[in-house]
């Protein structure tokens, strides 16, 4: 049925008044069936539907939509400009909105002090309020971060209570993901087979390559010998295909430390390399942490990354200086943002200030596409 209802939204044969209502909840029935290119497709419907209607109080919902689909791709900058539009129009509107984006963010970053703030202060609110979808997410949030700094009790403990909220939806899929990982690591075997016939149930049900991704590094983890080995390999042809580039790097990552344990150290240095570079380049600090501690531990020599000017820039003078390098106008730039000509200036002159330029004209050379890189030697 969440098939159905995903497809007929995708079909454009619902107004705009209709999709201005309910795309909230399509892109939501989407990222609970693991289909990432209609998460990808409503969710850019939907900011841009909000846009063009001037609804402002539908804005926040789609942003925070958005800023999810960035981060299961890697695109933790793109999320992070998200991020301060929301913060622009809320404050603009004077409503307020549990910091999904950011508390999702933040626990991908491996931002331990930041997410743990955050994680707190939502569990908080909306716990008074009743909100089951609210605290899975933020368990959720918790068990990733855990996951990403080693800590594997504490993300069990976090993704049990996120994965047993089925009003979490999404959220109580991908804890799964994480209880299984961190079942696996503190030898909890009856849990992480439980946690791994749920996953399979629902990835079964999905058939997306999101899903069964995710379901084949589960079993991965959960795996010995040949089986393992031919699960990882699936795990990342299968994620390879998607938008989830984050799951992809660590499937890497999970594969690496395998094949170390494994004492295949040439295989385990191939793997962990991949992931490096992948989470180096996202900002997946703390997962990115944990495959540089792997290669040093085959004898691998890791120099220090290098992070690209741009990454120096505030998230709003990133988005604004994008913005202008596509070729968009002050007053298009301020009209999408909502705020003043004078500001997007002022944000310019800082730009062009910490880039060493003089003019947007020299903005596509300051400021390309490329994200950051990792060097190994």
């Amino acid at each position: 049925m969440l098939k159905q209802a995903v497809s007929a939204f995708r079909s454009r044969k619902v107004s705009a008044e209709e999709e201005l209502r309910w795309l909230w909840l399509a892109s939501h029935a989407a990222v609970v069936l693991w289909d990432d290119e209609s998460w990808d497709v409503l969710t850019a419907r939907y900011i841009q539907l909000g846009r063009e209607a001037g609804a402002l109080t539908v804005l926040p919902i789609a942003l925070t939509a958005r800023i999810s689909v960035h981060t299961f791709a890697g695109e933790l900058l793109a999320a992070a400009e998200l991020i301060d539009e929301v913060r622009t129009v809320t404050e603009a509107i004077g409503c307020q909105l549990p910091p999904y984006g950011p508390l999702i963010v933040a626990a991908w970053k491996g931002q331990e002090a930041e997410a743990a703030s955050l994680i707190e202060g939502t569990l908080r609110e909306v716990t008074s309020r009743g909100e089951g979808q609210g605290v899975a997410a933020a368990q959720y949030a918790r068990a990733v971060l855990c996951n990403g700094l080693g800590r594997y009790e504490d993300a069990l403990a976090a993704a049990r209570l996120a994965s047993e909220r089925p009003e979490g939806l999404a959220f109580s899929n991908a804890g799964l993901v994480e209880l299984a990982e961190a079942a696996a690591r503190t030898g909890q075997d009856e849990c992480a087979a439980d946690a791994l016939q749920q996953l399979s149930a629902r990835a079964s049900a999905s058939g997306t390559d999101w899903a069964l991704g995710v379901e084949a590094r589960s079993r991965a983890v959960l795996s010995d010998g040949d089986p393992a080995e031919r699960c990882y390999h699936e795990a990342i042809d299968r994620l390879g295909h998607t938008r989830a580039r984050a799951e992809l790097a660590r499937a890497h990552l999970l594969y690496g430390e395998w094949l170390r344990r494994e004492n295949r150290r040439a295989g385990a240095r191939e793997q962990l390399r991949a992931a490096y570079v992948m989470l180096t380049a996202m900002g997946v600090e703390a997962f990115a942490e944990r495959a540089r501690r792997e290669l040093l531990a085959t004898g691998e020599t890791v120099r220090k990354r290098t992070v690209e000017t741009a990454v120096a820039l505030t998230p709003q003078e990133a988005q604004i200086a994008r913005l202008a390098r596509d070729g968009h106008t002050s007053p298009e730039i301020s009209t999408q943002l909502f705020i003043s000509t004078r500001t997007v200036e002022w944000h310019l002159g800082r730009v062009f200030a910490k880039l060493g330029i003089s003019s947007r004209r020299q903005l596509r050379q300051a400021l390309p596409d490329a994200g950051r890189q990792a060097l190994l030697a």
